[in-house]
């Protein structure tokens, strides 16, 4: 038999169990990920990302002096955190849109990471990820066109 073949030798008595099956388990990378999400969360909705210092400015608006697709999503997280819907949708109307998609396909990964069965999946054609990919691209361009009404996309 072949060293690679063998099987693991048994736990010594009195030693500590090995788990470090559990730390490389979809369970606990689950876990971490929604720990770190409902901090993240909480900490957005305590701390309103439109004052200065509470959150860090956007390295590609640094630089480039335009906005992502991302610009205004933490501040527009902080007012439907709060129950204005209109002023976030104003800050990040893609974001805001994208919501119950991304609720959606986080809720199906932590009940399948947690109970061995996610939700449903929706059926959608080859190009769907082509298609979202399109929007996110000319909603990046066309936040940053300087006439009316692309200015309404601008945070």
């Amino acid at each position: 038999m072949a060293p690679a073949d063998r099987p693991p030798p048994p736990d010594v008595p009195g030693s500590p169990p090995d788990r470090s099956g559990f730390f490389r388990s979809r369970a606990f990378r689950a876990s971490l990920l929604l720990a770190g999400g409902l901090v993240f969360i909480a900490w957005v909705y305590f701390r309103d990302p439109a004052e200065p210092g509470n959150m860090p400015s956007c390295p590609f608006n640094l630089v480039t002096g335009l906005y992502c697709p991302g610009c205004g999503s933490a501040r527009a997280l902080h007012q439907l955190l709060h129950g204005r819907l209109l002023e976030g949708f104003a800050l990040n109307p893609l974001m805001v849109l994208s919501i119950p998609f991304v609720a959606y396909g986080l809720a199906s990964y932590f009940l399948k990471s947690f109970t061995g069965r996610g939700l449903p999946v929706i059926p959608s054609p080859w190009w769907t990820g082509w298609a979202v990919l399109g929007i996110v691209v000319a909603y990046w361009i066309l936040r940053n066109v300087p006439f009316f009404p692309f200015t309404l996309l601008a945070p």
